[in-house]
């Protein structure tokens, strides 16, 4: 990349801002740190006075909170990837048009993946001019791209920012995909299955039958062949596993 990413970190924590401008130095080379706010009001001083690229934003902070300073800028020219300690905010940070969601501590290669996620913007804006329509297909082919750990699922509200290790299985039913998670939870994603087999970790995830994606690294519970070759998943739920996908299922199992 030839034009550096400029950016700026805010956090209340001096701690925090600290670690992740050194992160950033260590492992992002084409971006720039250039100032750091412990408040909104100073966050919007700096904004306005060095017009950053994009601004790594703490959600809690006393005061003013992360989304309550991006209602008080009126014209946003920066992309967002927030920095949190507290996971439960991930569904209204992509609401807020966030590239990305970062959990504290922070993990490198996240961290990487979002830097890059804002590069591939920036250089898109270069390239063109970027209506809002253009932008949202963007995201949301940047939120079904794997990452180490976590996937962003495009549903009827928003985007749902989980855990890879949190889903159990998906089920296709017509154009649309059910997810099933942990803890009894489950979304609804307008995508295909497909479009999620074929973005989804494949060391992690196996598609057992045509309707049917199942989390076999983590929680598949029992392989019963005398009901007709079932997979039994962590949240009792018993699939089905076709007859061509059988040789892949056992080649898989065996190194589990």
């Amino acid at each position: 990349m030839s034009k550096k990413i400029h950016a700026l970190i805010v956090d209340d924590e001096e701690l925090a801002r600290e670690n992740l401008a050194m992160l950033i130095a260590d492992f992002c080379p084409d971006v720039v740190v250039i100032g750091s706010a412990a408040n909104a009001k100073q966050a919007r001083e700096l904004v306005d006075e060095l017009d950053p690229d994009m601004v790594f934003l703490d959600i809690m902070m006393p005061g003013e909170d992360g989304f309550e300073w991006l209602k008080t800028i009126e014209e946003r020219t920066f992309h967002v990837v927030f920095t949190t300690a507290h996971n439960e905010y991930a569904l209204k940070a992509f609401k807020e048009k966030a590239i990305d969601y970062l959990e504290k501590p922070i993990n490198i290669d996240e961290l990487q993946s979002a830097v890059n996620r804002v590069a591939q913007l920036l250089e898109n804006q270069r390239q063109s001019p970027i209506s809002d329509d253009r932008l949202t297909k963007i995201l949301e082919n940047i939120a079904l791209t794997n990452t180490t750990e976590k996937i962003a699922i495009p549903t009827r509200d928003g985007l749902a920012f989980v855990q890879n290790n949190e889903i159990i299985h998906l089920d296709a039913h017509d154009s649309y995909t059910v997810l099933y998670l942990t803890e009894n939870r489950k979304y609804v994603s307008s995508k295909t299955i497909k479009t999620f087999e074929d973005k989804l970790n494949k060391g992690i995830f196996f598609r057992i039958h045509k309707s049917h994606i199942i989390n076999i690294a983590h929680h598949l519970k029992q392989y019963n062949r005398s009901e007709g070759n079932i997979a039994v998943m962590s949240n009792g739920a018993e699939l089905p596993i076709s007859r061509r996908k059988m040789s892949q299922f056992m080649e898989r199992i065996s190194d589990i």
